[in-house]
């Protein structure tokens, strides 16, 4: 309904900035950040609901049809909340006899109730960030109902990955032995969020290959003529961009998981497409060879890879600290310390071994499982398996170049974060928690829009 595409313009305009701002300001990983970042996106969503609620906006099928991970994702808000509120504290010795133990401890006088976290505040903040992220995939979902913003929406992420790897390559090669990090603190978290970005590029490549099939090589070589000469050799460069910036963060995990995934979407794709062209197996080729031969020649591929050599259990102690973080785990296995509660939970286990203070575990999967436990390690799990499956289905079943497109961004994405979050903490980091949400909500996208297929 045109309607609905019309009344929603400045809300969409104002979605897209978010795109844009999210990663400047060191990745929105400080308070005034993060709680502008809550505000814009809760902002918006009161925007929408209001039109909606007026009769200007519709929900769409979109949305609805997406309802399992809605559904999913209500849940995991609603454990979240739950480890806010305080409980009879037998009840709480039953669910968590660790957490009563602790609540006990730091009591000064009997008490009658205590909640599953132990420490409300950082919890709280967390529950709002979570808020905050499920809100935007469901806005995600609402705004994208045609083709025309789908496009927008990719490029103007691409165009963003662009600018920070223009300004992260700039400024380390500007400084002979530094590492990009972009507007972020941390390299790894920006090698994270280039890696999103890049996927997405791929995956509007990989929707402007024709479909079409020749055995006549002529043909192929007079459309990759006519492929250099449009926009599409724009995006290829742009992608060149954000490769060099991704190889000169000199992180191992950030370049590793991004031609792993590379190489294990661009399988996928191919064994699932059923129209794999010439075209497509070229792109693929071109990417790897490209990218890592040529570019890592002359921007440094071959420091990251000494960098990975070197690396042994006396100079890297992240193994050590995810030892102390599965024995947190096991101390809170069910229901967790609460999110958010590590940097005050950790010290207790780590005591003095650990060199440094450690806010984080440098590895998502056991932050939150220790966080948030059996439960809530689930729900999350879920939501992105079930996003992961949706990809791969609309991938072999939908017909249409842009839903392929979109879905190969989504598998590759998730396969490298996947990898990633094993060594790192990139899903901490506000700016890439919302860009993997909207990455998701590409998923969905590919799956449940319809439309008449080509």
């Amino acid at each position: 309904m045109n309607r609905d595409a019309d009344g929603t313009r400045w809300i969409f305009i104002w979605y897209l900035a978010l795109f844009v701002w999210a990663p400047i300001p060191l990745g929105s990983n400080r308070p005034w950040s993060w709680a502008l970042l809550e505000f814009w996106v809760f902002l918006l969503a009161l925007w929408w609901l209001a039109g909606v609620i007026r009769g200007r906006f519709d929900c769409g099928p979109i949305l609805r049809g997406a309802w399992p991970m809605l559904a999913c994702a209500a849940l995991w808000l609603g454990y979240v909340w739950l480890q806010l509120v305080p409980l009879p504290v037998g009840l709480l010795e039953r669910l968590s006899p660790e957490a009563a133990r602790w609540h006990i401890a730091a009591a000064s006088e009997a008490m009658a109730a205590a909640p599953l976290t132990l420490d409300r505040y950082a919890t709280l903040e967390a529950a709002c960030k979570s808020t905050a992220y499920v809100v935007f995939f469901a806005l995600s979902l609402a705004l994208l109902g045609n083709r025309d913003r789908i496009r927008i929406a990719t490029y103007v992420l691409v165009i963003s990955g662009l600018l920070q790897a223009w300004y992260g390559a700039v400024d380390a090669l500007r400084n002979f032995n530094g590492a990009a990090s972009g507007t972020f603190v941390n390299r790894n978290h920006y090698a994270a969020y280039l890696v999103m970005c890049l996927s997405v590029g791929i995956g509007v490549l990989v929707a402007s290959l024709s479909g079409k099939n020749s055995e006549s090589w002529g043909w192929w070589l007079r459309s990759v003529a006519q492929w250099i000469i449009t926009p599409k050799m724009a995006l290829r460069l742009a992608l060149l961009v954000m490769v060099i910036a991704l190889v000169l963060t000199r992180s191992r995990m950030g370049n590793s998981s991004f031609f792993i995934s590379l190489l294990a979407a661009g399988l996928i794709g191919l064994a699932l497409s059923r129209r794999a062209t010439k075209s497509m197996v070229i792109l693929f080729a071109s990417l790897i060879a490209i990218d890592l031969l040529v570019v890592g020649t002359y921007f440094g591929t071959q420091r990251v890879v000494e960098r990975i050599a070197q690396t042994t259990a006396e100079t890297e102690d992240r193994g050590e600290v995810a030892g102390y973080a599965f024995r947190m785990w096991t101390d809170f296995p069910v229901f967790g310390s609460g999110l958010g509660s590590f940097p005050v939970v950790f010290p207790r286990y780590s005591a003095e071994a650990t060199v440094g203070t450690y806010t984080h575990a440098h590895n998502d999967y056991l932050e939150f499982a220790a966080e948030v436990g059996l439960v809530g390690f689930s729900l999350l799990a879920l939501m992105v398996l079930m996003s992961f499956a949706v990809a791969l289905r609309a991938h072999y079943q939908r017909g249409d170049p842009l839903m392929r497109g979109l879905s190969f961004a989504a598998i590759m994405s998730i396969i490298a974060l996947m990898i990633h979050s094993a060594v790192d903490f990139s899903l901490q980091i506000p700016a890439n928690a919302l860009t993997f949400m909207f990455i998701l909500a590409l998923a969905w996208l590919s799956g449940q829009r319809q439309g008449a297929e080509p």
